[in-house]
């Protein structure tokens, strides 16, 4: 497992919008004690540190727990975080990954799918089964895919990130991210179509 402490170095740091401070901006700002840069920036990152750990563990309270353990060890870093040599987000993403991963690797081979409580106001019961066994189906296929695609798939179709930072944070070539992204998607539609054909779906 590679030093989850140290940035990345190949990638370039990230900058906000005019008169907005970027995430390295932000992180150095925390390291100087200033507490609302870290909310700031907790609210900018950790929704998509949490989305990523929720497509790869299937497990809301796994991912809740590989978020708040990246976060941290990002605050940790922080005051030895040069600006510029490195992409916060990148940073995160890959820290979140292999965070995924070893909790992976520390879990038992059943599966416990979380459902989540019905509340108010949500569509009728047959909408959100029908809502829910898509789900379900889709989180099922990933789970199938090898590491390496399934991180591919989720941070180019899922997270929606260009294939050269999706390489940064994979430590692959960006020609890597695209045949893993291909062959990703092609189990997955094989998976979905096998699925499909046991529940005795028909497309007509």
């Amino acid at each position: 497992m590679e030093d989850l402490t140290s940035p990345l170095q190949d990638v370039r740091g990230t900058s906000g919008a005019a008169g907005d401070p970027g995430d390295d901006t932000l992180l150095r700002q925390f390291a100087d004690g200033d507490a609302a840069a870290a909310r700031e920036l907790t609210d900018r990152l950790g929704p998509r540190s949490f989305s990523v750990a929720l497509r790869m563990l299937g497990n809301r309270a796994e991912a809740e727990d590989v978020t708040q353990d990246a976060m941290m060890r990002l605050w940790q870093v922080a005051p030895k975080w040069v600006p510029g040599q490195a992409k916060v987000s990148t940073w995160l993403y890959r820290v979140t990954l292999n965070l995924c991963v070893d909790v992976q690797r520390k879990k038992k081979p059943d599966r416990l799918a979380e459902v989540p409580e019905p509340e108010d106001g949500e569509p009728s019961v047959a909408d959100r089964m029908q809502d829910m066994a898509r789900k379900d189906a889709l989180q099922d296929a990933l789970s199938q895919l090898p590491d390496r695609q399934r991180q591919a798939v989720i941070l180019r179709h899922m997270e929606e990130l260009p294939n050269p930072e999706i390489a940064g944070i994979m430590g692959v070539s960006t020609e890597a991210v695209e045949s893993l992204t291909a062959r990703g998607k092609r189990s997955l539609a094989a998976i979905l179509a096998g699925r499909r054909d046991e529940l005795g779906y028909d497309d007509g």
